[in-house]
């Protein structure tokens, strides 16, 4: 049983804001409605359009952080409205760091667990393609097709003694024609990504809060996502028929698969990452008119 007075290391316990340094992909996707709201509290709008929603995935391998190195997916169920601004939700998380697990149950209320990040370059089978989104790489400098090479990574979750096979996401290299220099990197951009999180059996409050990212960010031709394939043996299973499998028992860990295995519609690249967090603030909520209010710090 997991110690609730257990003592973070000195990196976290020196408090806000935490500072990650490292690389990432952010990829979005299209996410049905009706999988997004199973994670998503009532007191948000959802923002949809033709039955489908904005989620996807962060995944990061963070060089420096309050605890050293270790690596990130976070599982983006959808976006939700809150006046003025929208936010992401967040199905699930996993980190292969338990103290990077504990603080972000307990502090940011985040649907946190311990994975296993397995990383491999593999060759890659001919990935020529005319369509427009690799049309628009090739006009800004990128030839997705010149590099036959891809890293491989398949992300388990650990609960107790019991591992289960999450996804594999498979990520093409890309080769600039921009070899004079670095601007293939893209431009240095300062952004930030705001979040909501909370209602979870670590943090049952409802919190808000933002990483502000410098990086070089670059558009990058999108990772292809694979699902659990040993129950289903040499076939990946079928994204609409996931609800109803029994794939795990852990049904909301299917819905998860569903989102990954969304159509994705942008992958940006995070080069050269300096991401801050900031203590989460408190929200608060007003069900009779489905909206909730930021009430700003707390302790």
């Amino acid at each position: 049983m997991e110690d609730s007075k257990v003592q973070l290391s000195s990196g976290y316990a020196m408090g806000p804001p935490w500072l990650f340094k490292g690389s990432a992909l952010y990829q979005l996707h299209l996410v049905k409605a009706e999988i997004a709201r199973v994670f998503i509290p009532k007191e948000f709008k959802l923002v949809e359009a033709f039955g489908y929603t904005l989620g996807g995935f962060f995944l990061a391998r963070y060089d420096d952080s309050p605890v050293a190195k270790f690596d990130e997916l976070v599982v983006i169920a959808g976006t939700v409205w809150n006046p003025p601004t929208s936010c992401a939700w967040a199905a699930r998380v996993l980190v292969n760091n338990e103290e990077a697990c504990r603080h972000g149950r307990k502090e940011f209320g985040l649907p946190s667990n311990v994975g296993i990040f397995s990383k491999q370059k593999s060759a890659e089978v001919r990935v020529k393609s005319t369509n427009m989104y690799n049309r628009f790489l090739n006009m800004i400098g990128f030839s997705p097709s010149s590099r036959k090479e891809h890293a491989e990574v398949k992300i388990s979750e650990v609960n107790d003694s019991n591992i289960m096979s999450l996804c594999s996401i498979s990520i093409p290299y890309l080769e600039s024609k921009l070899h004079s220099d670095d601007r293939w990197m893209g431009p240095k951009i300062k952004m930030s990504l705001p979040n909501f999180s909370g209602r979870t059996i670590h943090n049952p409050l409802l919190l808000k809060y933002a990483c502000q990212l410098e990086c070089r960010m670059r558009p990058v031709m999108a990772a292809k996502v694979s699902g659990p394939t040993s129950k289903y043996g040499d076939d990946e299973p079928d994204v609409d028929c996931l609800n109803n499998s029994k794939l795990t028992e852990d049904k909301t860990l299917n819905q998860c698969i569903s989102i990954l295995l969304s159509k994705p519609v942008l992958a940006l690249e995070f080069n050269f990452l300096k991401m801050q967090v900031n203590a989460p603030t408190l929200v608060v909520s007003h069900s009779k008119n489905n909206v909730a209010e930021d009430s700003g710090d707390f302790s």
